[in-house]
């Protein structure tokens, strides 16, 4: 068969991991798989959107089938278990030396701007080994929504120490669950990225608390040591300001996400643009300073 393959999305931040697994299960069978060409036929063609934001692809498709998949076109598509389970096949976006995939999936949290517990469950859960999408590589971006919460936790990282390569905790670990456990096991493995996530005002003591004790034991550079700071949504100017500051005073690189960016007010898009440019960051120490310049 003459597969077709399109990326509604276009490899915006991620190679679209669903893709690459279709890509390497019909190798496997022995079919031609290629980007999708619109003055070309195919048996069939895979059309995958991610992203709501994302324009549709509309451009008329010779195939004897297609099938769109993806969130952004229904969140509660999976793919079959035959091809879930497979090594993605990173040559379709010419990846050399990284591996993407999941070792978890679910979270307990339930926040309401996630669809996370909607599509995966509210619970963590471990989904594959390492192996399973890794082959070597020398780094690793792991996709997963809440590690930590994940009765096998203590495994995986074990599996991601072993493997000696660079690690990217992409989505954010949970420094709620940062046990003492935990943090002996995160200092043996070799630190790419790390994400956190302060997201609001409910459990701050305990996130602060953490961060603070994950920072005073592990001493990685503030650099490695990114964290989310969710604003317009549940929060007012004053307490995510808060946010920025505590988190520079600890040693970590907060970044700004705006939800409802379209409908945000004018301070947040700015505090925004502050935290985000490492380079004014860095330069302009108070968003008071950078707000008389800006």
């Amino acid at each position: 068969m003459r597969v077709g393959l399109i990326d509604v999305d276009g490899y915006s931040n991620f190679p679209n991991l669903a893709l690459m697994k279709i890509s390497a299960y019909h190798k496997q069978q022995g079919d031609q798989v290629e980007w999708g060409i619109p003055m070309l036929s195919y048996d069939i063609v895979y059309q995958s959107k991610v992203f709501d934001t994302s324009p549709d692809f509309d451009t008329y498709i010779n195939a004897d089938q297609i099938i769109k998949g993806g969130r952004a076109y229904d969140k509660k598509q999976v793919l079959p278990q035959e091809i879930e389970t497979l090594c993605p096949d990173y040559s379709l976006y010419n990846i050399k030396n990284e591996a993407y995939g999941y070792l978890t999936r679910g979270c307990p949290r339930g926040c309401p701007f996630c669809d996370v517990v909607n599509i995966e469950g509210n619970k963590s859960y471990k989904v594959a080994d390492l192996n399973q999408f890794w082959k070597g590589e020398t780094s690793i971006k792991l996709l997963d929504p809440n590690t930590l919460a994940c009765k096998d936790r203590l495994e995986l990282l074990d599996q991601l120490i072993d493997s000696k390569a660079w690690v990217d905790f992409t989505q954010g670990l949970d420094i709620r669950f940062m046990a003492d456990e935990v943090i002996e096991k995160i200092k043996q493995i070799r630190i790419k990225m790390i994400h956190f996530a302060w997201d609001g005002e409910r459990d701050t003591t305990l996130i602060l608390k953490n961060l603070e004790h994950f920072k005073k034991e592990t001493n990685i550079d503030s650099r490695k040591l990114r964290v989310y700071v969710l604003t317009n949504y549940e929060t007012e100017h004053s307490f995510d300001l808060e946010r920025i500051y505590k988190l520079k005073e600890l040693g970590y690189d907060p970044y700004v996400m705006v939800f409802d960016k379209d409908h945000a007010p004018k301070q947040t898009k700015k505090l925004q643009r502050w935290v985000n440019n490492k380079f004014i960051f860095r330069v302009c120490e108070r968003f008071e300073d950078y707000g008389k310049v800006g």
